[in-house]
């Protein structure tokens, strides 16, 4: 039998997201971010990873959602991302970090096409768990061109 896809699933708000674990290197409790004049506003900060100087980016202003506090449950999910300026490791905030898991099938449905304007681009698929809808994220089209000022800050 072959083996199967495993994911990282997360929230951002009522939504349900979820990363290959291939690409998922640590995931964090929330620590003070050392804050980025002038940087975009999904860009966060930098964090400290074993020495290592990681960019911090908000997963919900990547996603064009609104803001939100911190809570007990946030998480820095540490991530390798492939992009036009090479390998690069990132830190994604999450609201919080479900599981390690199997879809219910291997199979991934593709992004809907429910408009012209959107192109569904930083979606690999949907998948289902346990009959709720997963949305699993391209993480180099979604955070690529972030890996430039990865590979600067390195």
């Amino acid at each position: 039998m072959a083996e199967r896809s495993q994911y990282v699933t997360l929230g951002v708000g009522e939504e349900l997201l979820a990363a290959p674990v291939s690409r998922v290197q640590e995931i964090l409790d929330m620590r003070p971010i050392a804050r980025l004049p002038q940087a975009p506003a999904h860009l966060l900060g930098m964090i400290d990873v074993r020495g290592q100087g990681v960019p911090v980016l908000d997963l919900r202003l990547t996603l064009g959602m609104g803001g939100a506090a911190d809570t007990e449950n946030t998480r820095i999910v540490v991530l390798s991302i492939s992009g036009e300026a090479g390998e690069a490791i990132l830190g994604l905030r999450a609201d919080r970090v479900f599981e390690v898991t199997v879809l219910d099938s291997d199979s991934l449905d593709p992004p809907p096409v429910a408009h012209a304007g959107w192109s569904g681009h930083c979606i690999r698929g949907i998948g289902r768990r346990n009959g709720q809808f997963v949305t699993v994220l391209d993480l180099d089209r979604l955070l690529g061109d972030a890996t430039t000022f990865a590979s600067q800050a390195a």
